[in-house]
């Protein structure tokens, strides 16, 4: 941060800023020292405290390596928005944890100051009059000690009898159905409330907006309620629901607190449009309410503020009761940030922070009515109104939300699937998403509404001070916009001619899977029935692996998956987006034909697998037998050593070595002997190893080239035959008996 130009007396207010502004350099620009494999030691797993302490820069280190562990060292952990008033923000709480160190005294005097000045400039800046402020971390403890306010209000004895004189009179708390989730539970939870002492008013679905609180309704409640004993405690409006930004009728509801005697307190972001100069109508009413919370931080982009709650009461000593005041002065240095922040935005800096916000919300809601979009089925041009069906309805709104909503061409594509509603849920899921993925700094999000089911949101109240949105990035936004809602429409309406497409094929079956936003999913089936189920789940399983991975290679104009990690559907490919030019007849052939190959593969392999192992055993087997029949046939004694030795000397055996083969292609054991037809006898010490040289040798014909190598080739076999076994000899033939010079060939070695 830029260093102040005048110099503060105290030392170590100088300090404090100096070691903020070194802390800032190094945990957003800061390069670590610690090896990359030391730090991932460090990140994912504890370790003892160390003996001997660190320095701060160490320390510093650490703490930038934990919070940018997915980041490169060329890619540095940083954060958006406002600079200079987000090291304000900071300072204030450093300069805070300092100040508490000091005299009470001294404690005192500073907190009466900022808590005066703080009071002031919310309550004129936020038009609310003679109003008392409360700050507290959780944005619901506000409320929580608003609650406890008016018990100790309207139930005299609580401080001294505590929660059993609430029998006499049950108390009520009203909040609407559009409140955010989980409120109402919180607060009675914390208050030691039973559920029953909480009601939801549901909203108006016959008269005007069907996002407002019905009053007519809940004053018959009330009514109802009074009559039966019960006490209305507290009611609980909306300024900007939690989820789409409506504001309820607040000057109607305003009347049946008065009427009632009920504290009526109200919450949301479009209270920040209060600091206007020009407030919308609906809104004015706010400034009467009872109380209301204020999330400053988000709004202005100001981190880890606290949240404000404004309140008028007369008696202080049950707001001390309740919570909303302090007695210790140290506590009360807890709005020392938002002061600081406070003087350094000033009044027209929190009002331009507020209007930016308003214009980028404009600014989309503009583009959105002006532009145009091809209809999927037909020439006819439609307007982004059409494909878009805007939720919000309500004029000034800093919410907008919208959501995709294609009119099905035909009666049969409505009838196509039970769970349209589910499927366009899980489209807008799908574009919010992508939308915040590309354009990161607009701050889009996914919110689920119950008339309108999944809708992408754009909340710049509570996004665009933190992350620096500007109109560049909405306009980006709408860009994206152009690009993918074609794919939307395209893939809507290619969803039911892909399934009609899959059905065709018996190898193929289609999968429902409406929350996949896509053209949904498909299973390969191999063919034949396999009588061991587990088998055939191991085969399906890995048949429709190998052809994900074979189609995620192909380059297809679509994308292939596994689809969503919790999905319903296993052992299944999940077929992505479709575009304009997408052939779906030659994307099922195609999956279908790779299907068929990687079975046949499959089959080919189970099948030689077999084979060997048939073949292996069969070989087992034989050879077995002919060691049985060569003991049988030269008996017990041969197979001594030193007997065998003089058997063989006195009497040699003559056996012939039996080979076997074993084909591949046939799964067959076969004999060689087939290949060695001659017989072996003794002349003269010489051997002879081809009947076609002996009886040209006879002829008195010099034996030809071919004939030399048919007997090399056949001395070699011979040579090979007898290494496995038996013994080696000279080995000759039989001449027949022709006229002319014998001639006998020396053996090939």
């Amino acid at each position: 941060m830029d260093q102040p130009e005048k110099i503060v007396i105290d030392p170590v207010l100088n300090k404090v800023v100096k070691n903020l502004d070194e802390a800032m350099k190094i945990l957003e620009d800061g390069r670590s020292e610690v090896p990359g494999e030391q730090r991932a030691t460090r990140r994912h797993i504890p370790g003892p405290l160390q003996r001997c302490g660190q320095d701060a820069v160490s320390i510093l280190q650490l703490v930038q390596s934990l919070t940018c562990g997915g980041e490169t060292e060329d890619r540095p952990c940083r954060v958006q928005g406002d600079r200079k008033a987000r090291d304000v923000a900071l300072l204030g709480h450093s300069v805070a944890a300092y100040l508490s160190m000091l005299h009470r005294e001294q404690q005192r005097r500073l907190a009466t100051r900022v808590q005066s000045d703080v009071t002031l400039w919310l309550s004129r800046l936020f038009r609310y009059e003679n109003g008392s402020v409360s700050f507290h971390e959780d944005d619901r403890q506000g409320l929580l000690k608003v609650c406890r306010l008016v018990i100790h209000s309207r139930y005299k004895d609580f401080a001294t009898e505590g929660v059993t004189v609430l029998g006499c009179r049950h108390p009520v708390i009203y909040q609407s159905s559009a409140c955010r989730p989980g409120l109402g539970q919180y607060l009675c939870s914390q208050l030691g409330l039973p559920l029953s002492c909480l009601y939801t008013v549901p909203c108006n679905t016959a008269f005007g907006s069907e996002h407002q609180m019905d009053g007519f309704l809940l004053d018959g409640i009330i009514k109802e309620d009074v009559e039966s004993g019960k006490l209305p405690l507290l009611l609980i409006a909306n300024a900007g629901t939690a989820a789409a930004g409506h504001t309820d009728r607040l000057d109607h509801l305003r009347d049946l607190c008065d009427q009632h005697s009920m504290w009526l307190h109200v919450e949301g972001v479009n209270l920040a449009m209060l600091a206007l100069s020009c407030v919308p109508s609906p809104l004015l009413p706010a400034t009467k309410c009872d109380s209301m919370t204020l999330t400053l931080g988000p709004w202005l982009g100001l981190p880890s503020m606290p949240a404000v709650t404004l309140y008028r009461h007369e008696d202080p000593a049950l707001a001390l009761a309740a919570g909303l005041s302090w007695t210790q002065p140290g506590e009360n240095l807890q709005p020392l940030p938002l002061w600081m922040s406070l003087q350094y935005l000033g009044h027209s800096g929190i009002v331009e922070r507020i209007q930016h916000a308003l214009g980028l919300s404009h600014r989309l809601l503009e583009s959105l009515k002006k532009m145009a979009f091809i209809k999927t089925s037909g020439d006819k041009q439609m307007s982004l109104l059409e494909a878009l069906n805007m939720v919000e309805d309500e004029p000034n709104c800093p919410v907008v939300v919208f959501k995709f909503c294609q009119e099905s061409p035909t009666d049969s594509v409505n009838d196509f699937s039970e769970n349209k509603g589910e499927f366009e849920d899980s489209l807008n899921r799908w574009l919010g998403e992508q939308l915040g993925l590309l354009v990161s700094a607009s701050g889009l999000d996914v919110v689920y509404l119950d008339d309108e089911g999944s809708c992408v949101r754009f909340n710049p109240l509570m996004t665009s001070a933190l992350l620096g949105t500007q109109e560049s990035d909405v306009d980006a936004v709408v860009e994206q916009l152009v690009s993918l809602v074609p794919l939307l429409c395209w893939t809507s309406c290619l969803r039911h001619h892909f399934c009609e497409e899959v059905s065709r094929h018996n190898r193929l079956m289609y999968l429902e899977e409406p929350s996949w936003p896509g053209l949904g999913a498909i299973r390969y089936q191999p063919s034949g029935e396999e009588p061991d189920g587990s088998k055939r789940q191991q085969l399906v399983e890995k048949i429709n692996s190998d052809l994900l991975k074979k189609l995620q290679v192909l380059g297809a104009e679509v994308d292939f998956s596994t689809g969503p990690e919790f999905g319903a559907e296993k052992n299944c490919i999940f077929v992505g987006m479709a575009t304009e030019d997408l052939d779906v007849v030659k994307l099922v052939d195609t999956i279908e034909a790779v299907g068929k190959d990687i079975e046949e593969s499959n089959q080919l392999l189970e099948n030689m697998s077999e084979v060997v192992q048939r073949g292996i055993l069969e070989a087992e087997s034989q050879l077995q037998k002919a060691t049985e029949e060569k003991l049988m046939q030269e008996g017990v004694l041969r197979q001594i050593p030193m007997v065998a030795s003089v058997l063989n000397w006195f009497s040699p055996v003559q056996s012939l070595v039996k080979g076997s083969t074993f084909s591949l292609a046939s799964g067959s054991l076969n004999s060689t002997e087939h290949t060695y037809t001659m017989k072996t006898f003794e002349v003269q010490g010489t051997s002879v190893t081809s009947a076609t040289v002996a009886i040209e040798g006879s002829l008195g014909k010099e034996p030809s080239h071919h004939s030399r190598v048919a007997c090399d080739s056949l001395s070699q076999a011979t040579h090979l035959s007898h290494a496995a076994g038996a013994e080696r000899q000279n080995i000759h033939f039989p001449l027949p008996d022709v006229s002319g010079p014998e001639t006998i060939l020396e053996p090939t070695h």
